[in-house]
């Protein structure tokens, strides 16, 4: 179950920072900042199976 949530994690957050970076520059800062975006959505949904799971 942790495994899953971390490949959502990973999902929305790359979602969200390619959005973002795309909003602000060109593909290379959308890629840059959805880079940054998976691995906070790795990170929350990591801190989140450690206090449920």
């Amino acid at each position: 179950m942790a495994k899953l949530l971390w490949f959502i994690g990973a999902t929305v957050g790359g979602w969200v920072g390619w959005w973002l970076g795309e909003q602000f520059g060109g593909v290379f800062t959308a890629f840059i900042v959805s880079m940054v975006g998976t691995g906070a959505g790795i990170y929350w949904a990591h801190r989140y199976t450690a206090d449920h799971f």
